[in-house]
């Protein structure tokens, strides 16, 4: 059920840890500075006792001077939450001529595999959402091995297909990606659906880490001649003459790819590119190496 992860990446996660960028929220004991409060180990605050507190978390010693009821509050550890979207609309299925078996869904699969590797690995919880427009896939979260395996089993059924679903679609990820998750988003963000989600999320005070898949290919224009371009979604057709077109792509392409990175950026998103001929691990050391959950947006491989 593991061999999403080849040997040598599952090698290169030894130093990477998730955490939330302001804490975790949550009950239970966890690797996560917690912005709960409630019964723990280090004081935090007092607060006025209010019906149904427990008489144990009363401060005696400060009742005796007061003459007031107070209970003492701490913080929790809590585990986080961690959760992987997953785009699976027809445009990752995108590969490039280098490699045509291996397409942008196909690395958004593994980088997805690596993030519940590194919750399982911390007693974390997480679970899987992957879209398309057949038929979108939501394993709730949860903890273990067996989560890890049915989040697994649940990419490995996925096939790149369709456009983006329809937002009737996605009112179950409102309901199960609580407030003060860590969202994991793998997409290409052609379609601009995926990037309101992502916007969404963050401004209804998720965490959110994007991770923009392209291919080699799509970054560099490297072709010559005559082609006929092809959206994978919409079935529209172009003949283009390459050398004609190149320098003006590249220039939209690139100016595009910065915008995204701005409004991610303004929006409080983490945001990294990952194309098809770079190390996986590279978005995952922007987001998890030590020192990095601080940063903010910005760029990636380009």
């Amino acid at each position: 059920m593991t061999s999403l992860i080849p040997p040598e990446l599952r090698a290169r996660l030894r130093d990477l840890r998730l955490a939330a960028r302001g804490g975790a929220g949550g009950d239970g004991l966890g690797q996560h500075a917690s912005r709960s409060r409630g019964a723990g180990l280090e004081f935090a605050q007092y607060r006025a006792y209010e019906p149904g507190d427990e008489l144990r978390r009363i401060d005696w010693k400060l009742y005796a001077r007061s003459d007031r009821y107070f209970v003492r509050e701490a913080e929790r550890d809590s585990p986080l939450t961690a959760w992987a979207i997953v785009d699976a609309s027809a445009s990752m299925r995108q590969a490039d001529a280098a490699r045509p078996g291996y397409a942008k869904l196909d690395a958004a699969k593994t980088l997805a595999a690596c993030v519940f590797e590194l919750a399982l690995r911390q007693g974390d919880r997480f679970g899987l959402i992957a879209l398309a427009a057949t038929a979108p896939t939501f394993v709730p979260a949860g903890a273990g091995s067996r989560q890890r395996d049915r989040c697994l089993l649940e990419l490995a059924r996925l096939q790149a297909a369709g456009r983006w679903p329809e937002a009737a679609a996605l009112r179950p990820l409102w309901e199960r990606v609580q407030p003060s998750a860590v969202v994991v988003m793998f997409s290409d963000f052609f379609d601009d659906e995926a990037v309101e989600l992502a916007l969404r999320l963050a401004a209804a005070r998720r965490e959110v880490l994007t991770v923009q898949m392209l291919s080699a290919e799509e970054r560099d224009f490297p072709f010559a001649g005559g082609h006929r371009l092809r959206d994978p979604e919409s079935r529209a057709e172009r003949r283009v003459e390459a050398s004609a077109v190149r320098k003006d792509y590249l220039e939209r392409f690139a100016a595009a790819r910065a915008e995204l990175a701005r409004r991610f950026g303004a929006a409080g998103i983490r945001h990294v590119e990952y194309v098809l001929d770079r190390p996986l691990d590279e978005p995952l050391r922007t987001f998890f190496a030590p020192g990095a959950t601080r940063a903010s947006g910005g760029g990636g491989a380009a």
